[in-house]
């Protein structure tokens, strides 16, 4: 499976996803992506059987249960939870999908 990529900006968290990442949400797998260093990191969950943005400390877990059905159709690019912070999660398909 592919890594998805995160970029963090004020108020705001913006998630990629490749199709077997999407895959994965659809089968009701959580996906995280984690960086540690000595004495904290940060972790981000996407959750497919949650909802809202909610984080503790180094910790920000996306719940996508209700946004899901919108993020798995083909025509969608992405969905947009408010936050905060806001995130937005979006489909990053290479040039195979084209």
């Amino acid at each position: 499976m592919g890594r998805m990529k995160v970029r963090f900006t004020s108020g705001r968290v913006r998630v990629r996803l490749d199709d077997l990442e999407v895959a994965a949400l659809g089968r009701g797998e959580s996906l995280t992506a984690h960086v540690a260093w000595p004495g904290g990191g940060w972790v981000l969950t996407l959750g497919p059987v949650s909802d809202g943005v909610a984080g503790e400390g180094g910790a920000l877990t996306v719940g996508l249960r209700a946004r899901l059905p919108e993020l798995l159709e083909d025509a969608r690019e992405g969905v947009t939870l408010p936050g905060p912070p806001r995130v937005d999660v979006e489909k990053d398909y290479g040039p195979q999908h084209a």
